[in-house]
């Protein structure tokens, strides 16, 4: 047995062991962080994340201080999750990532009495990519999550319209509409306007930051229809006309999309052709090469 052979185990032990400790010390935030944090507003209650996340979470981001990204809370936010429960669902994929190679090179050990350093390798490999699994499938659904955030939010606008038919003030509309649902742009949209009730301020200026923070900018847009009700002008027809012209941008973004997908679909298409045409030019080729 080599020396490379004695030695490698030991130094890959003791650098987990390293990376073990990092990760368990707690650490202070950066400032940006920190007035992140205090920016933030959540939509669950403790109680509610407790039962949703899960204590390995809740500890995991209360001890390294984690806070999200602009773009991951975004994302977070649109798809209803939590920053606990997302890095539940990390640590969670880590560890199920270290320990099934691990189990795997035990039954090997076990059968063939042979040791062998690679199963530890490959654990160390699959913990990353189970760590990591979770931030690239909320990346990859973005897009679907964009278009089912602008679906519920034009299905908001018809509820509103309504509403205010029924003869409910625009505030009252807005609240009410936004009840009837739990999906997390109505969650998102019943906690701004709770917000701004207990703030003891006019909702619109919440609703149009939260279209902001969301990428939902026609929920600027209806804050600006609904700030015509304190004026005493009739909000219905305008919101009509507001989601009309929402849904036919919505419905020709979903055109120029399927069109971009059909497109390349058709390079895929044509490569069994272009293999199919060889067939019948290499032959000739080889004999005009070979006649040379």
């Amino acid at each position: 047995m080599s020396a490379a052979a004695l030695v490698l185990p030991g130094v890959i032990v003791a650098l987990g062991v390293c990376l073990v400790v990092a990760a368990f010390r707690p650490r202070h935030p950066r400032l940006a962080d920190a007035m992140g944090a205090l920016t933030q507003h959540p939509e669950v209650s403790d109680a509610d994340e407790g039962a949703e996340a899960g204590r390995l979470g809740r500890w995991w981001v209360r001890t390294r201080r984690v806070v999200a990204s602009e773009t991951l809370e975004r994302q977070l936010r649109l798809k209803g999750r939590t920053l606990p429960t997302h890095y539940q669902h990390k640590l969670v994929g880590a560890l199920a990532g270290f320990a099934l190679p691990l189990v795997a090179g035990l039954a090997l050990w076990f059968v063939t009495r042979q040791a062998t350093v690679i199963p530890l390798i490959v654990a160390v490999a699959s913990a990353s990519v189970g760590f990591l699994l979770p931030d690239l499938r909320l990346r990859g659904a973005s897009a679907e999550a964009s278009d089912d955030a602008t679906e519920a939010l034009l299905t908001y606008f018809d509820l509103v319209t309504l509403e205010r038919l029924a003869n409910q003030s625009g505030t009252q509309a807005l609240h009410s509409a936004a009840a009837l649902s739990d999906v997390p742009v109505f969650a998102a949209i019943r906690g701004g306007l709770e917000r701004a009730r207990l703030e003891q301020r006019p909702p619109y200026a919440e609703l149009t930051a939260l279209g902001k923070e969301l990428g939902l900018p026609a929920l600027g847009d209806l804050a600006d229809v609904m700030k015509l009700d304190e004026s005493g002008a009739s909000l219905a027809g305008a919101l009509r006309a507001r989601v009309k012209e929402l849904r036919d941008a919505h419905l020709t973004a979903m055109k120029v999309d399927a069109a971009a997908i059909s497109e390349r679909m058709t390079v895929w298409m044509v490569v069994p052709s272009l293999v199919f045409g060889l067939f019948f030019l290499v032959p000739p080729l080889l004999t005009i090469v070979g006649g040379a």
